[in-house]
């Protein structure tokens, strides 16, 4: 899952490097450009809606509206967004709802609300949280026997250390900087893909 962030961009159009990642193997975006105003937000919502098209998942961080209105697969919810059980009743069926997470108690909470996969983190040291102390992998090895639903990692997560998540157990890495600040954005994401036979959402 690449996440969006338009600074980290610079000067290289932000479809341009989403369109490169899916081209190197992500099969799912994460709208999370909190700062825009809500109209800017939903015309880059639909024009990444065009991007994805059937290649990868669109999600869009926090804001159930723009997502309905942008055509997008399911909405990412973080600790004080909305519950997700309100937001489950709202969306139609076909609509995935994410959580992010960081215990055990949480993710069992998220699951039992009907969230359909989970963030857990922030596992390594991030510039996007420089304030919170990393968990670890170990948070992804006691999800994975917690809950029954996907827990994708987040958090500091690099072609390094990617290995390290999918041998704990994790369904699928969400990255920023990984992707964002590389040159390559589609050798990027390749170099962050499990071995082929735990392929599953990357």
């Amino acid at each position: 899952m690449l996440v969006t962030d338009r600074k980290q961009a610079g000067s290289r159009p932000l479809t341009e490097i989403v369109d490169a990642a899916i081209e190197g193997g992500v099969n799912a975006v994460q709208l999370r450009d909190k700062d825009l105003p809500p109209g800017d937000l939903l015309a880059l919502a639909r024009q990444l809606r065009g991007v994805c098209g059937t290649r990868a998942l669109l999600i869009v961080n926090d804001r159930v509206d723009v997502a309905l209105l942008s055509g997008a697969d399911g909405v990412q919810l973080g600790e004080t967004s909305l519950p997700v059980g309100a937001v489950r009743a709202l969306l139609p069926p076909s609509m995935l709802v994410g959580r992010s997470v960081h215990s055990v108690r949480d993710a069992r909470q998220a699951e039992l609300d009907g969230a359909d996969y989970l963030l857990a983190g922030t596992l390594f040291a991030s510039p996007s949280h420089r304030d919170v102390v990393p968990a670890g992998t170990q948070l992804v090895r006691e999800l994975t026997t917690r809950v029954s639903i996907p827990v994708l990692g987040i958090g500091g997560i690099t072609a390094d250390n990617a290995a390290d998540c999918w041998e704990a157990g994790a369904a699928g890495l969400a990255v920023i900087s990984a992707i964002f600040r590389d040159e390559n954005p589609r050798a990027a994401a390749a170099r962050l893909a499990p071995p082929p036979e735990e392929a599953t959402c990357d």
